[in-house]
């Protein structure tokens, strides 16, 4: 069925896309005001040469795990929870699936209210109506979800190219208010962190969703093309956002840039951010759910599993995420990025650079290899006091490298 998006198979050669449809989906779904939130923390811990710096290490880092994934997704067809047959097993992907899946209904209930908070705020509407916008925005955003690829790739056409105008409008207009360079490299951080803290929070507004954008770069026509917009998504992309929220803080004291926009005046166009900003990630992050989902149920019916999703995420934000992002930032950067470790070491250590087809596959039950690699990855990130993303990645890749030198590896897969 051409609009199911293939949640159980490859992605076929005719259905493959150019570098602006992937580009645009994937930008679409790396603006996103929680990434700006986190970089207010930044903005205010930072003097801005530190700020540049921690920004640039830590969105190439975020950048390349992401790009590295985007190939393998190209190269075989297939997205995160699908690779996960080969390197966790038939039954062990089951682990990944879930906590994949738990991560993006996280994000869609911070983000579902997140606009309704925020709208009441902006609008002066009753406080009473938080709660029943909440559940119309839950709803509504999974529409273009349930559509699939194709509309996703319509509302990101639109709505990427004018989020990219209003925030650097938003940006000179910053500059302006500050004094120029010279004013915004005079400001004096308010807050400590450590630099090592910074990266982390980096890599952990978007690690999961590098993690599952191998959803739509398996769409792309070539690696280069997959690469490519991966990069421009998770590098300039994402770290457009974290910019963008440290300028906010240290030059109005507001990270979010719907809150910017209306310090400087700009009403209608801060309306406008708030909504195109929360719908292009909300979509995708439901998309991400039902894909998961469609895996660890082993079922085709993507549409009512997205809807399914979005009544989860819509319960828990009525319940209150709102106000549990950074803890689910720190837990993000920790758990997730293991994953991706197994995954490329999966595909270049055990299989060379090429995936068989699912169909031709005769995979075990549990890949002990790969569950103990993720396992070691995570107690490597956990307990790391410097960068917990990056060594989570190296550790478990490394770990399911040496796993699989072990004599007895062949063993225990054969008995699984």
């Amino acid at each position: 069925m051409k609009t199911s998006d293939y949640p159980l198979s490859e992605v076929p050669g005719s259905e493959r896309k150019g570098l602006l449809s992937t580009a645009v989906v994937l930008l679409g779904f790396t603006f996103f005001s929680a990434t700006m939130w986190a970089g207010g923390s930044l903005g205010k811990a930072f003097s801005f040469s530190e700020l540049m710096l921690a920004i640039l290490i830590g969105n190439l880092l975020l950048g390349i795990y992401a790009a590295a994934l985007a190939y393998i997704a190209c190269k075989s067809g297939l997205n995160s929870v699908l690779l996960g047959r080969f390197c966790f097993g038939e039954l062990g992907s089951k682990l990944s699936d879930f906590i994949l899946g738990f991560t993006q209904i996280g994000w869609y209930a911070w983000g579902t209210a997140t606009i309704a908070i925020v709208l009441v705020k902006t609008t002066g509407l009753p406080e009473s109506l938080q709660t029943p916008l909440m559940i119309v925005f839950g709803l509504a955003f999974c529409i273009t979800a349930m559509i699939g690829y194709r509309g996703l790739e319509w509302l990101s056409r639109f709505a990427v190219p004018a989020m990219l105008v209003f925030i650097l409008i938003s940006l000179y207009s910053g500059m302006v208010d500050v004094g120029g360079f010279s004013g915004l490299t005079g400001q004096t951080p308010t807050e400590s962190m450590s630099f090592a803290a910074a990266i982390t929070l980096i890599i952990g507004t978007f690690v999961s969703g590098g993690t599952q954008a191998t959803n739509w770069s398996r769409f792309a026509r070539t690696p280069a093309i997959a690469v490519i917009a991966t990069l421009a998504a998770f590098f300039v992309g994402n770290g457009l956002m974290v910019l963008t929220g440290a300028l906010g803080a240290l030059i109005y004291q507001q990270a979010d840039i719907v809150d910017i926009m209306l310090a400087q005046g700009f009403v209608v166009l801060a309306v406008l951010m708030l909504f195109l900003n929360i719908w292009t990630t909300q979509d995708n992050t439901i998309y991400n759910f039902a894909v998961a989902g469609c895996n660890l149920l082993r079922t085709d019916r993507r549409r009512l599993v997205t809807v399914s999703g979005a009544l989860i995420g819509t319960w828990l934000a009525v319940n209150g995420m709102y106000d549990m992002l950074i803890p689910f930032l720190i837990l993000l950067g920790t758990f997730i990025p293991p994953i991706g470790g197994v995954i490329m070491a999966d595909f270049w250590f055990k299989h060379k650079g090429a995936y068989p087809t699912l169909a031709d596959s005769n995979l075990p039950g549990f890949n002990w290899q790969g569950l103990g690699a993720y396992a070691l990855g995570s107690a490597a990130a956990y307990f790391s006091p410097w960068l917990p993303p990056v060594v989570g990645v190296i550790c478990a890749a490394l770990s399911y490298a040496v796993l699989l030198r072990l004599p007895l590896s062949a063993a225990a897969a054969d008995a699984a």
